[in-house]
């Protein structure tokens, strides 16, 4: 199955960046048994937030989306880092919760979640169909437009 990720990545044109190390006094995932907690993860792209600003605000909602597939990628780069390198270890990608940094009267952010969502799905085929929550935020971490993080259940 790894393989088939690996071409799907490939496909998209998708390169996974090196796992990012957290920012403060945290994990950037912990595993118990066989489920993957993996820790918040901003639209980091080239090593800076891609994308920052309210959604509704600074930010429209094609470049929000953008902004979750970013974070979902990261979310993939840290799942890679946790299984030894490995994606084929992933059963089923349990839960996506993703932060989106809003304004006053923004009320799309379950939209803005698909980038992250889509993304998942299209890597992971059936394994990446999930549970989620779709949060506004009055402000996020470093100015981020959206945080996600993941619950996945893998092979012990």
């Amino acid at each position: 199955m790894s393989q088939s990720i690996d071409a799907r990545l490939n496909e998209l044109g998708i390169e996974l960046p090196v796992a990012a190390a957290p920012a403060a006094n945290y994990v950037p995932y912990t595993i118990s048994g066989n489920t993957l907690y993996i820790s918040g993860q901003l639209p980091m792209e080239a090593g800076k937030v891609a994308v920052t600003g309210l959604v509704g605000k600074d930010v429209d909602v094609a470049s929000a989306q953008r902004a979750a597939e970013l974070c979902a990628i990261n979310i993939l780069a840290q799942a890679k880092a946790a299984l030894g390198g490995d994606l084929g270890k992933i059963r089923r990608v349990l839960k996506l919760n993703g932060f989106i940094a809003s304004a006053p009267g923004f009320v799309e952010q379950h939209v803005v979640m698909n980038g992250a969502s889509n993304l998942v799905a299209n890597v992971l085929g059936e394994a990446g169909k999930h549970a989620r929550a779709a949060v506004g935020m009055a402000a996020l971490p470093f100015n981020a437009a959206v945080e996600v993080d993941a619950i996945m259940e893998i092979e012990a």
